[in-house]
């Protein structure tokens, strides 16, 4: 399928650069995976994971847990929120739940409510991966509104 090393490396490339956006008015009931960056404005109750950044949009609502490597959020999150590396709250912000981050900025006006862990290290996020022993990875479970 792969000619050589430098197929292997462009095809990575393009996927990790692909965007994902879900409108305004949008609602997904289900956990979301992506390799790219995804966009966020509608409603989703289940969990999200991204190897790239996650923008959620001040009319984005989640339910869910997060996992991503960057973020920005405008809107309001109900769940474990997860970055690897920079975590940015913006003035509209609201997070019901933990937050573990590498670093994370906070404008002036947004809130969150649960605990904060920063300077973790590097996490490696898994999307569609198997463990050794053939099981699939445990699911992040949805965390209960607070």
């Amino acid at each position: 399928m792969f000619n050589n090393k430098q197929d292997k490396i462009q095809m990575a490339q393009d996927i990790t650069s692909s965007s994902n956006t879900i409108g305004k008015g949008t609602t997904i009931n289900g956990d979301l995976e992506t390799f790219g960056n995804i966009r966020i404005d509608g409603k989703v109750i289940g969990n999200i994971k991204t190897k790239s950044k996650l923008v959620l949009g001040n009319t984005s609502h989640i339910e869910g847990n997060v996992l991503s490597q960057n973020a920005e959020i405008e809107g309001e999150v109900k769940g474990v929120v997860e970055i690897t590396e920079l975590l940015i709250l913006k003035p509209s912000a609201v997070v019901h739940g933990d937050i573990i981050t590498n670093k994370l900025i906070v404008e002036s006006g947004a809130t969150f409510n649960g605990e904060c862990k920063m300077g973790v290290s590097n996490k490696t996020i898994k999307i569609g991966e198997e463990t050794a022993n053939g099981q699939s990875n445990p699911k992040i479970e949805k965390a209960k509104a607070v």
